[in-house]
């Protein structure tokens, strides 16, 4: 079970990065407003996770939106571990927390449902 989840934990940060570039891009080329970048940014997260509990819901197939889970839940877990590298300290990370805490859950579980 671990080489599946880390399969398609991997496969929803290749999703991830693909979109942020194309989301840099449009930010680059259309001067896109701040809170249109963190609308796209949250719809990112949202569509990664989905996607990587779809897919482990299909592979795995009993227990569906537990995988899922567990998908948006290792997700949200890399997310928090690179922002502690990136910020250095976790009280400049407690704005969104548990929104996006929430959306990496609730989308993965949502995805390995409807698998």
């Amino acid at each position: 079970m671990g080489k599946i989840l880390l399969k398609f934990l991997i496969t929803a940060y290749a999703i991830t990065a693909v979109l942020l570039l194309l989301l840099a891009l449009f930010v680059y080329k259309c001067y896109l407003p701040d809170k249109v970048v963190n609308a796209c940014i949250i719809l990112i997260y949202i569509l990664s996770t989905f996607l990587a509990g779809f897919l482990s819901g299909k592979r795995i197939g009993s227990q569906k939106y537990l995988w899922g889970i567990c998908i948006g839940g290792l997700y949200f877990l890399v997310l928090v571990i690179v922002s502690l590298c990136i910020k250095g300290s976790f009280t400049d990370l407690t704005s969104n927390f548990l929104f996006t805490m929430f959306l990496c859950l609730a989308s993965g579980m949502l995805g390995g449902m409807i698998s």
